[in-house]
């Protein structure tokens, strides 16, 4: 059996840009990619906090320094310029790899740079 944990979250990214007509993905600063651990080519999901949409995609590498979250392609339209995401990436785990697991999240200031660092170690449930 797999469980599907949390490994990486941006929470309160603001988006600085839209592009209906790219192929789509969600291009991500790299240095907060590298703060929370997501890679080029990941799954994510991102939930948009103004008006609740949520879609998938897959992380496209920012320039450095840069501050730029971008909505691509058909997502273009579900978000907008100065909206604010929570973007997410899951793993899927054995029970043995739950145990030692934790997930690396990152909140974002409001020029997108990483103004603190979590780490949240998954524990077993206590009765």
């Amino acid at each position: 059996m797999l469980i599907k944990l949390l490994r990486a979250k941006i929470h309160h990214a603001t988006v600085t840009q839209t592009d209906l007509n790219y192929h789509g993905s969600i291009t991500i600063d790299s240095d907060l990619m590298d703060a929370c651990g997501l890679l080029a080519n990941e799954a994510v999901i991102v939930a948009d906090c103004e008006n609740g949409n949520r879609f998938e995609t897959y992380v496209i590498v920012g320039p450095a320094g840069s501050g730029v979250i971008g909505i691509n392609g058909a997502a273009a339209r579900l978000s907008k310029v100065g909206n604010r995401v929570i973007i997410m990436s899951f793993v899927l785990a054995t029970p043995e790899e739950a145990a030692t697991h934790s997930a690396r999240v990152v909140i974002a200031d409001k020029k997108n740079r990483a103004a603190e660092i979590l780490v949240h170690a998954t524990s077993p449930r206590r009765a």
